[in-house]
């Protein structure tokens, strides 16, 4: 495999590890796009930690250079942002793409042009389930359609320090659950983008944004990052409930998260697609 991937912080090292511990061989490329002020930092972490997990090593700083390395398979996990800049090129030149930052699609417009610019090169876009299980079967339930989905994630405090539950929860204080958020997943992946992508990608696989009803907590008690949802359909009905503990060095993020690209990874490597 040649892997781009997009960004290089906690998840993006996070998976590079699991991909050193469990590949039986080393990548024939890997290729980092950083932004310009990081990436000799990054170029030297890069090849200080994980010299053996590829063939080349190579840090670029955007898709242009990216696209010239010839990867068959990119991974962002940079943020919206990165989404914006780096996705649409990338497709458009026929490769697939394995976002993290599903909440970006919360933007119609930016939804309309990832889904023309894989259209044009012929690539995917692929969404991984990311902390949140369950997605095959709402995605096969809703094609019948008739979807009611009702999303409640719940995180401690300090994993939504710096958004705006700040505005209406003394987060620092807080001694009870505090729900700070109700409304649809459009409005939450929009307000709050580093810690919705759940109510984003259960909006995509299932009801839509508007239609996908989401809670947000703060709860000081919470035993990682709780993510809950129910699915009615004319079909089935069933209920998730999923603890998640937090990925090192970001409250804001699942570890299991991480596994998910992971596995995505794995199955365009492997005999076996699971």
């Amino acid at each position: 495999m040649r892997l781009g991937m997009i960004g290089f912080g906690n998840i993006a090292q996070t998976l590079l590890k699991q991909l050193a511990e469990t590949l039986d061989g080393p990548l024939e490329l890997l290729a980092v796009v950083a932004r310009p002020e990081t990436a000799g930092e990054t170029e030297a972490r890069l090849r200080a930690e994980f010299d053996a997990l590829a063939d080349e090593l190579v840090v670029v700083t955007g898709a242009e250079a990216l696209l010239q390395k010839k990867p068959n398979l990119v991974v962002e996990c940079a943020g919206h942002a990165a989404v914006v800049e780096h996705v649409p090129p990338v497709l458009r030149s026929g490769i697939d793409v394995v976002i993290v930052s599903i909440g970006a699609l919360s933007d119609a417009a930016l939804e309309a042009e990832l889904r023309s610019a894989a259209g044009i090169g012929g690539a995917r876009l692929v969404l991984p389930a990311g902390a949140v299980g369950g997605i095959d079967l709402l995605a096969a339930l809703g094609v019948a359609g008739g979807l009611d989905v009702r999303y409640r994630g719940s995180k401690p405090p300090r994993a939504w320090s710096g958004t705006p539950a700040e505005e209406t929860v003394d987060l620092v204080n807080l001694t009870e659950a505090a729900t700070f958020f109700t409304g649809n997943a459009r409005e939450a992946a929009r307000d709050f983008p580093k810690n919705a992508n759940v109510a984003a990608t259960l909006a995509l696989a299932g009801a839509g944004f508007e239609a996908t009803r989401v809670e947000l907590v703060a709860d000081p008690a919470a035993p990682g990052n709780v993510h809950e949802y129910s699915v009615t359909s004319p079909l089935a009905k069933y209920t998730m409930r999923i603890e998640n503990l937090p990925s090192a060095g970001n409250a804001r993020t699942s570890v299991s998260t991480v596994y998910s690209v992971l596995r995505e990874i794995r199955n365009r490597i492997g005999p076996v697609a699971i």
